[in-house]
């Protein structure tokens, strides 16, 4: 088992002149499981390559453990990697799939053998291990790449999309195979994916990539009820927050018809930016529905609270519905999802107005897209 420590590490590719990774920085714990996450192009498999040693470090250091392997060659940075396309050797059994680097690397044959039964025990395989790949499902084959990354104990893992090729259903049923799994042998993993639904559920940490940058690196919790900046917030989360941009006003923020307090320190950060305007982040569930009737959230008792809310489409998920729908906002439109209860889901092409909960919104610099808000 070891730590890994990227330090200030970037890949700039021939004939490129603005970095895949940009002096990318973090430092992962002996045993935990990091997600790496953001749009494609983000340079989150260009970061796990140059872990690997499949793509050159032009500035900065990777070290394993104390190791500096910032120029080894892969096989000498004792890691298993698991791809997106499982890369089994067709011609082979599953069991000569699993064992074959030991067999490279000179391991007798009762040992392969050994380990190769303990490590198809713990996924499930032992009776498929005379079987050809393509006798396998999609699942199946999966877990044999996960087994030939076994078999080697290594100090990484590292797994580049592996859950990609699989349907809906399987996918979530193998995430969690694959994060039990990674609790139960305690190897430090590296794991990329596009999917923030799979970062949140699988690692311990998550950090999110764009354009090369390192946005944040934090917990899934944390993440979710303190994004750093307008990235994160509309990346994190789904269905994704609500970014509204709204003016500012004496004690709050306009939301529609109402005042919405938030931090005075907020709005003193935005001002001192010289901003007019914030961009407040609202999670879907964190919208109170009212009723309509002037209550004294209002700005005006002949007018309701909140914003009025066109709904557009229903999503009824059984105890949960969210409402898509369209708002005016100051004077610009603008799209809002809202959680509601699955016995009171408004109909489509009615109206209904939302307040943001007290305490629950989140605020940003609509300049700079940094967060102010504690």
């Amino acid at each position: 088992m070891a730590t890994v420590t990227y330090d200030q590490a970037t890949r700039i590719y021939p004939g490129g002149d603005k970095p895949a990774v940009d002096k990318l920085d973090i430092g992962i714990e002996d045993g935990e499981f990091l997600v790496l996450v953001g749009p494609s192009g983000c340079g989150k498999s260009t970061s796990l390559r140059m872990l690997a040693g499949l793509e050159d470090v032009n500035e900065g250091v990777i070290r394993i453990g104390d190791r500096d392997v910032t120029h080894l060659p892969p096989k000498d940075r004792d890691i298993a990697m698991v791809f997106q396309n499982y890369a089994l050797y067709p011609h082979m059994s599953v069991a000569d799939n699993m064992g074959f680097a030991l067999k490279i690397a000179g391991v007798n044959k009762s040992e392969i053998r050994s380990k190769v039964e303990n490590a198809a025990k713990i996924l499930d395989l032992t009776d498929y291990l005379h079987r050809k790949p393509k006798a396998l499902s999609g699942g199946q084959r999966q877990r044999v790449a996960m087994g030939r990354a076994i078999v080697r104990e290594p100090q990484v893992f590292l797994m580049d999309e592996p859950l990609s090729n699989l349907d809906a259903k399987l996918r979530v049923q193998t995430r969690t195979q694959i994060a039990s799994l990674q609790r139960r042998l305690g190897i430090t993993t590296v794991y990329v994916t596009h999917d923030q639904v799979e970062a949140m559920t699988m690692g311990d940490r998550v950090a999110v990539l764009k354009d090369g940058l390192l946005q944040q690196v934090d917990t899934p919790r944390h993440m979710y009820d303190r994004p750093s900046n307008l990235f994160v917030a509309g990346f994190i989360g789904s269905p994704a927050m609500n970014l509204v941009e709204v003016p500012i006003a004496d004690g709050g923020v306009k939301f529609g018809n109402s005042v919405v307090p938030v931090e005075r320190e907020a709005l003193t950060a935005a001002i001192d930016k010289g901003d007019k305007t914030v961009t407040v982040g609202v999670r879907p569930e964190h919208f109170d529905l009212v009723n309509g009737d002037g209550s004294d959230k209002a700005l005006s008792k002949d007018e309701p609270a909140g914003v009025a809310v066109t709904v557009n489409v229903v999503e009824e998920l059984g105890a949960d519905g969210y409402v898509y729908g369209t708002a005016k906002v100051g004077s610009e439109d603008c799209d809002l999802v809202v959680r509601v209860s699955g016995r009171k889901v408004p109909e489509k092409g009615s109206v209904v107005h939302v307040v943001p909960r007290g305490g629950e919104t989140h605020v940003f610099s609509t300049s700079s897209g940094e967060r102010l808000s504690d």
